[in-house]
């Protein structure tokens, strides 16, 4: 009889077990399925907060100087575009006023046999144009808004979403940035094609719950 509930109660705690493993399992998808679209939330807020900060610079600024800050994003972000993708590619801002409010809007037209296209640049040709944008945006925040913001650019995985056909030009551009401006890049990255094109470059690994910097070649 001893042997019999034993066995009962040891077949009860295998199917606890089992059930416990498949139940952690889910939880961990879970868990993984969560931390990606927090990722993506913080992504999509941060590409926000550099538009809205945009809006808020050329709907404050007098008439004449938005005009002027207006044609430096433009320009910036059209250079940063066709240094990257092309010649065939354009940034414009469209300035209204509706009543007290002055309203920005941001395209990226393209030119595709003859025919020009004009959509919003989340829209366009996926994320890479979007991280570009973005980034460009950022810069021109930095060098038009007054006073002006002095420092380095710390940028995090810039161009993440850039396709490996397009990366060099990418790093090609940064380097004209940072010439262009007098400002250190102080990128973090996972791209060993943008680690190639730095100056200074280390890898960070965590062994044992510690940090440890290790510098790397980039000749």
């Amino acid at each position: 009889m001893m042997h019999e509930e034993l066995v009962k109660l040891e077949q009860t705690i295998k199917q606890a077990r089992d059930t416990w493993t498949r139940l952690d399992a889910r939880r961990q998808v879970l868990v993984d399925q969560l931390e990606q679209a927090e990722a993506k939330l913080n992504e999509y807020l941060d590409t926000i907060d550099v538009y809205e900060k945009a809006r808020v610079l050329l709907q404050q600024s007098a008439e004449y100087a938005r005009e002027q800050a207006r044609q430096q994003m433009e320009t910036l972000v059209t250079n940063a575009l066709q240094y990257v993708f092309g010649p065939l590619f354009h940034f414009q801002i469209e300035i209204e006023d509706h009543g007290n409010r002055t309203v920005a809007e941001f395209y990226v037209t393209t030119e595709y046999e003859g025919v020009q296209i004009k959509t919003k640049p989340q829209d366009s040709r996926g994320g890479g144009v979007v991280d570009i944008v973005t980034l460009a945006l950022r810069v021109a925040l930095m060098e038009t808004v007054q006073p002006k913001v002095s420092g380095p650019l710390i940028l995090d995985e810039p161009g993440k979403h850039v396709s490996n056909e397009y990366v060099y030009y990418l790093y090609e551009f940064l380097k004209s940035l940072s010439t262009m401006f007098g400002r250190q890049i102080i990128m973090v990255t996972h791209n060993h094609h943008l680690t190639e094109s730095a100056d200074q470059a280390f890898e960070v690994s965590i062994r044992d719950g510690i940090s440890e910097v290790t510098p790397i070649s980039t000749a």
